[in-house]
């Protein structure tokens, strides 16, 4: 599986910058994680929108949706052209409430709704997807992804408290997506649904994770602040999000 970080800023995109969105592929797959601000732009270096195969959204926070309508238009228009079957709209998987979130996800012959939980299975291609539900907090329900190919694991933790138990979710997986919303100088006296870098770090290395990438970061942060909070990790490598990252599991 190869990941290409499309966005990976919170609560908003700085410049030049987008919020989360993942692309997943395979010789066979190509799976978009969320769909935030930005996103779809930074899609198109890599890969033609008609090309999607499935969207899969952790949860409906406008930082981690704001793209899809776009999504929905383009893929409209590549209708339109002939770029696309439009008897093969998109499928989205997503939370099945709120009701009128979920309503939004089908439009046209471009998209259609797939409610998932955290009982769901899918087979996407060649990659098998299961579902955590993360702490994240508002009563709405956020997902956790894991992804599984050809012997490769990718967790991504989507937004989530400490409350998450993560094992076995993402028990020594490959790849561990997990977000550090914040820094130590920054971090709420009280959790309120996410984690900071150093307790993803912390989880990361109790997982025994093969690596892990550090996103969900505000665009004022740098690479050298983030690191030195991530210094409990020492299982594997430490990436830190930045947009174009690319990070292979078939190497």
């Amino acid at each position: 599986m190869l990941l290409t970080v499309l966005g990976f800023q919170s609560p908003y995109p700085g410049p030049a910058g987008a919020t989360p969105g993942y692309l997943i592929q395979t010789a066979y797959t190509n799976l978009l994680l969320d769909c935030g601000s930005g996103v779809l732009a930074q899609l198109t270096r890599h890969l033609p929108v008609y090309d999607l195969d499935a969207l899969i959204l952790s949860h409906y926070h406008h930082d981690h949706v704001a793209d899809v309508g776009v999504l929905q238009y383009g893929l409209m228009v590549h209708q339109l052209f002939g770029q696309r079957d439009q008897e093969s709209p998109l499928p989205i998987y997503a939370p099945g409430k709120p009701a009128e979130k979920t309503a939004e996800l089908v439009y046209r012959d471009a998209t259609r709704f797939y409610p998932v939980d955290e009982t769901t299975t899918l087979t996407i291609g060649d990659i098998r997807v299961s579902f955590l539900r993360t702490d994240h907090g508002d009563g709405e329900p956020c997902h956790a992804i894991r992804l599984e190919s050809s012997g490769k694991t990718i967790v991504y933790g989507a937004d989530s408290g400490p409350g998450t138990d993560w094992t076995p979710f993402a028990s020594q997986a490959d790849l561990f997506i997990c977000e550090g919303t914040y820094l130590e100088r920054n971090k709420p006296a009280r959790p309120n649904g996410h984690l900071s870098v150093g307790q993803a770090a912390e989880w990361a290395e109790r997982l025994r994770c093969g690596s892990l990438l550090i996103t969900h970061l505000f665009h004022e942060y740098t690479e050298e602040e983030v690191r030195q909070e991530a210094k409990a990790y020492r299982s594997g490598t430490c990436y830190v999000a930045k947009i174009g990252l690319q990070i292979d599991l078939s190497l």
